[in-house]
């Protein structure tokens, strides 16, 4: 039984966990330093924990008709090419770090490499979900049968 639980649930949920994390990292940030790179890992936390990772987790179980086969790899290609710009913004923004001595520095050292493991955790669900798409290629996707009987005399 423990096999059969997919392995997905346990990964949205880690980042989730992390993206909040980073939120919290990264408001602290904003209230101190105002940058537009510590802005956009902002952005890239309430994205992934409010709308990308519950879209990704709830669509596909509880309303297949909002979870087309391409939107979402594309979810996640998207939220994947945010992280990867997002941590590397921010790393190039720190100082080395013998020079960081001050707690907001000392955050967004924290949020770099949350956003870092986002971004690792993003790159296995992303293949995954593309995997996926191209695997049922051939089917006909999310649409219904055609119904086939007639109702003579209605």
């Amino acid at each position: 039984m423990a096999l059969d639980f997919p392995w997905v649930y346990p990964v949205r949920v880690v980042q989730v966990v992390f993206a909040i994390i980073i939120l919290g990292l990264t408001a602290y940030i904003v209230s101190v330093y105002n940058n537009n790179t510590v802005n956009f890992m902002l952005f890239n936390s309430i994205w992934t924990a409010f709308f990308a990772t519950p879209y990704l987790a709830l669509a596909p179980v509880h309303f297949p008709q909002i979870a087309h086969r391409f939107v979402i790899p594309a979810v996640e290609a998207i939220t994947l090419i945010f992280w990867f710009a997002g941590f590397i913004a921010l790393g190039v923004l720190l100082p080395a770090p013998r020079f960081c001595h001050w707690s907001a520095c000392n955050c967004a050292q924290a949020a770099t490499v949350f956003g870092a493991f986002e971004w690792a955790l993003f790159t296995a669900t992303t293949v995954v979900a593309v995997l996926g798409a191209l695997r049922t290629r051939s089917s006909t996707g999310t649409k219904p049968a055609p119904q086939t009987t007639a109702h003579v005399g209605v």
